[in-house]
């Protein structure tokens, strides 16, 4: 066997190999345990980064260990393909996007075959052709007919760097999701909307069930659902004769409302103004409150703006009439786009009225308590009602169940739900992306496509500006078309949708991607589903793993699919950043994969990814890091080298046997094997401690390579010595699969790693013979001993006491005891 280490030919040997033998082809089996591993899908933007080779080198190490498991393993791979940077790069080059698509995706398929990952090819999907978008647009015509696709104009988040609508969810610090710096403006628009708030409920009741998701995810999606359980009130605007319902979720602070504020495009704001003393100066402050309002949706911490409308409301538990303000921090979205000011149980409104001077009454104390005259902040808390009428000295739980039911009761209120969560608008005014298949005729009004004539395909001929409407608005032959209903010449919708409606089933294609009858075939769904582990980032909370869920619920309703939720287990990995920042062009901090290949080898590269942090904490990239996994893969491959011909024919060993069957340095390697093997095993169950797994390997090595010397003296016989090697090389299979493959082979065997069974581990060989125990001296460490399992405590005290460098620390002073802690550590009190 070659005794140096070319990562190159050997990986180059390996992939050529599992692609002849269609290794990583998995196909339904009835009565088959199947497991379905899934790395989120990429967006093809011309090269694979240190990201995508961290989530792949996970995925992939869970897919290797689950076939080793005798588990038939789909691990598929695909391209989320539409999208605004293809569509910027051929307004820059005057080229058509699907160009840099589709050599970007030629480049990065490439690029993950040399990393070697256990995909099955077979299954690839680009979610730009027109085999695979024509399920969204049948989607949304399922949607449609089901009242859950709708139009309507609507005050929308607008990126001036994308020139296209943004959802709720892709703003994110009152800027684009995708532009971190650029500030996002609001338009009026007519837009698609998909009703994701009638699945409100069912998305968090059934948060319930994914019991093996991060609580930071769940409580990310619950936070954004934002239920709220409240009363509806209807104060009443003597002035206009006429109610205004606000909604409120703490009814028991309403006798300390001191003002009712509006959002400034609420519906009465109209009525106030033509009602108003000074229509044209209230016009002109309403104007400027909802600009500011505005900038409040998507600045944070904004000031809060505020006007005094000149109007009174009527609160019907007193009677007090109080002022009406429009503000710029009240969402005409949430609720009724009405609220009750109470600024001595609510921050928001105790800063606002702190700085408008309007009154602040305390009407909720501390059970048991009191809350000084002046307040230096809200009181948020529940408590006991005070200054409150027939309700004083209720709990807050108990007034807002009387005050909720006394409001139904005579007629000025009712108990409501509300969310937070909002429609989807899918809308997007950009070409790169699925047609929405409407029709506009003059006769029908809205008409959907046929689902017969569907695809409707993107144009080729298009010119792209980035500015304006959306490009397809300018092509005639595409805009011209009949009437599905009447025949009459029409004109097709030309906004396409958002692009995260790709990603919201891709998934399911997987399982059989060469359909064309339908998106997904029930039967191989049935048979692969649950995903039983997706691994993508923490950003992806709110946007596509909601939308997914949202997508799977509606599947479930129409009846394609059995399950309301389509992942078992997801995992979410840390970022790769270099020199404590996030890796970027602009910081010149970029680590390319396709050098680190080049110069190290992909094991190497996929090595160090898992070995440098936990899989779900950050990993600040070390040259000096890769450099140790390079020399570590060296050592293994000399290692196993210098003793693989005359290991070869070695037979198996013989695993029958007792330690007390076994000579002393045998039992120290079968016992640091089967200890690996245990830690290994444990966490692929369940913790993922990848690095601590090959920290394990890397002690193992160490065991080998201090017993040398008992090998070549014959104290270890040679097939127990081909077992340790044979185990090592098998954990290292799972995250440096092509050396690892390479080294089986030389042992002498025929099949690939992943063809071979896990090995189990034995719990009489795992277990320790001695124990390490440290020593402290008044708490401060100040040695190690070695003692026996089962030895008597005694014995520990006496060890401890003559370990030599702890008698240093002992020597002149007074032992005031001893204590032993089994197992764990000795304390010497002395004095």
């Amino acid at each position: 066997m070659d005794l140096i280490y070319d990562p190159q030919k050997i990986e180059a040997k390996w992939q050529a190999r599992w692609a002849e033998q269609k290794l990583f082809d998995a196909d339904e089996v009835p009565g088959r345990k199947k497991y379905y591993v899934l790395e989120m899908l990429p967006y093809p933007s011309g090269d694979i980064h240190m990201g995508h080779v961290r989530n792949y080198s996970i995925g992939d190490a869970l897919a290797r260990y689950m076939w080793m498991k005798g588990y038939n393993v789909l691990h598929p791979i695909g391209w989320d393909a539409f999208g605004l940077p293809a569509e910027n790069a051929a307004i820059k080059l005057q080229r058509h996007p699907s160009e840099f698509t589709f050599s970007y995706i030629d480049r990065m398929r490439e690029q993950l075959k040399r990393l070697g990952v256990s995909y099955d090819w077979r299954r690839e999907i680009a979610t730009c052709v027109p085999e695979y978008y024509r399920w969204n647009q049948w989607f949304f015509l399922q949607m449609y007919q089901r009242g859950l696709a709708y139009r309507k104009k609507s005050r929308v988040n607008w990126c001036s760097l994308c020139q296209t609508v943004l959802a709720n969810e892709q703003v994110v610090n009152g800027c684009c999701w995708r532009h971190e710096e650029t500030p996002v403006i609001e338009r009026e628009l007519e837009q698609w909307f998909l009703k994701i708030t009638a699945y409100a409920e069912r998305l968090l009741e059934d948060t319930k069930e994914l019991v093996r998701w991060p609580e930071r995810v769940l409580t990310m999606q619950q936070n954004w659902i934002g239920k709220s359980l409240g009363t509806e009130v209807d104060f009443f605007l003597p002035q206009l004769g006429e109610p205004l319902r606000i909604f409120t979720t703490r009814v028991d602070t309403i006798f300390g409302c001191t003002a009712v504020f509006l959002a400034p495009e609420h519906p009465i704001v109209e009525k106030l103004v033509a009602g108003s003393e000074a229509p044209e100066k209230l016009r002109a402050e309403v104007e400027r409150v909802k600009a500011s309002a505005v900038r409040a949706r998507v600045e944070v911490d904004l000031e809060k703006v505020g006007i005094d409308t000149g109007f009174k409301a009527r609160n019907p538990y007193n009677g007090e009439l109080v002022p009406v303000w429009l503000a710029n921090f009240v969402l005409m979205e949430y609720g009724t786009g009405a609220v009750m000011a109470v600024p001595a149980h609510d921050q928001r409104d105790f800063e606002f009225c702190t700085a408008y001077g309007l009154p602040i009454r305390t009407v909720i104390v501390p059970t048991g308590g009191a809350l000084p005259e002046k307040l230096e902040a809200a009181y948020v808390e529940y408590g006991r009602l005070v200054n409150s009428g027939a309700y004083t000295g209720l709990t807050s739980e108990q007034a807002i169940e009387r005050m909720t039911r006394d409001a139904e009761a005579q007629g000025f209120g009712k108990g409501t739900i509300q969310y937070r969560i909002k429609d989807w608008g899918i809308s997007r005014q950009r070409y790169w992306g699925t047609p929405i298949p409407i029709v506009y005729c003059d006769a029908c009004g809205i008409v959907p496509v046929r689902e017969a004539d569907l695809p409707v395909v993107l144009p080729p001929g298009v010119k792209l500006t980035g500015q304006g409407d959306s490009p397809l608005a300018s092509v005639s032959e595409f805009v011209a078309t009949s009437c599905p209903r009447c025949a009459r010449p029409a004109r097709r919708e030309t906004d396409t949708m958002d692009t995260f409606v790709d990603s919201s089933w891709y998934f399911y294609r997987y399982t059989d991607p060469k359909i064309s009858t339908a998106p997904i075939s029930h039967e191989a769904v049935s048979y692969w589903f649950p995903v039983d582990q997706y691994i993508g980032g923490i950003e992806h909370a709110i946007l596509h793993l909601i939308y997914m869920r949202f997508f799977a619920k509606v599947m479930r309703d129409i009846g394609l699919v059995d399950s309301a939720e389509p992942v078992a287990r997801l995992f979410t990995q840390g970022m790769v950043i270099k020199d404590g920042a996030k890796m970027s062009k602009s910081k010149g901090n970029v680590v390319d994969p396709t050098e680190m290949c080049a110069k190290y080898g992909a094991d190497t590269v996929r090595l160090y990814m898992l070995f440098a942090a936990p899989p779900e904490k950050d990993l600040d990239w070390s040259d000096a890091g890769i450099e140790g996994a390079s020399r570590f893969l060296h050592r293994v491959y000399r290692l196993v080298a210098k003793h693989a011909d005359r290991l070869r024919s070695v037979g198996a060993p013989p695993f029958e046997l007792h330690t007390d069957q076994l000579g002393s340095e045998e039992r120290r390697l079968l016992r640091k094997v089967h200890q690996t093997l245990r830690h290994v095993t444990e966490d692929m169950e369940g913790r993922w401690h990848f690095n601590t797994d090959i920290a394990m390997a890397m002690e193992l090595v160490n065991e080998l390579s201090d017993l040398e010397g008992a090998v070549e003296a014959g104290k270890i016989r040679p097939e127990i010595h081909k077992r340790g090697l044979e185990c090592l090389v098998l954990i290292l299979s799972l995250f440096a699969p092509h050396v690892a493959d390479e080294l089986w082979e030389e042992l002498g065997h025929l099949e690939p790693t992943l063809r071979v069974s896990w090995p189990a581990f034995a719990p009489e060989l795992a277990a320790e013979d001695e124990l390490e125990i440290p020593v402290q001296v008044n708490g401060k460490l100040r040695g190690r001993i070695r003692v026996a399992v089962d030895v008597e405590e005694e014995e520990i005290r006496r060890r401890a006491l003559a370990e030599e460098k702890v008698a240093q620390h002992v020597a002149g002073r007074q032992v005031v005891k001893v204590i032993v802690v089994p197992r764990k550590l000795v304390n010497i009190v002395v004095k």
